[in-house]
C-alpha cells in the first residue's frame, strides 16, 4: 500500500547482479579466539572501507586456525563483480596474518 503524499516509481529492466564469495583463512601461530577475532574483524572492517562491500565471519567461529569470511557485491556489470573479486582477493593475499586457502565465487 503506497504512503498518502508519495509516488510509487516503478523500475522495469533494472539488470541486478549479485556476486558471492567465500574466501577460508588459516590462521598460524594465534594462541586464543580472542586474537583470532581480532585479526578477522580487522580484516572485514578493512576490507567494507576499501570496497564498499558486504562481508561477515560466516563459519568456523570457535576455531582458532580457522575462519570462513563471506563477501557479497551487487552491481549491474559482471564486469565489475569480477574486478572487485581479484582485488579483494589481491588485498587478502597480501595481509600477513593469515594464509588465504581457498575461494569460491559465484555469480548470479
Amino acid at each position: 500500500m503506497p504512503l498518502a503524499g508519495k509516488r510509487e516509481q516503478v523500475f522495469e529492466n533494472v539488470e541486478m547482479i549479485v556476486g558471492v564469495m567465500t574466501a577460508q583463512l588459516h590462521l598460524q601461530g594465534i594462541g586464543s579466539l580472542k586474537e583470532k577475532r581480532s585479526i578477522v574483524k580487522s580484516l572485514t572492517a578493512r576490507l567494507k572501507s576499501r570496497f564498499n562491500i558486504s562481508v561477515a565471519e560466516v563459519d568456523h567461529q570457535d576455531s582458532k586456525i580457522s575462519s570462513i569470511v563471506g563477501i557479497a557485491v551487487v552491481s549491474n556489470d559482471t564486469g565489475f563483480i569480477d574486478q572487485q573479486f581479484d582485488a579483494i582477493i589481491t588485498f587478502m593475499q597480501r595481509d600477513g596474518r593469515f594464509y588465504l586457502a581457498s575461494v569460491e565465487r559465484e555469480t548470479f
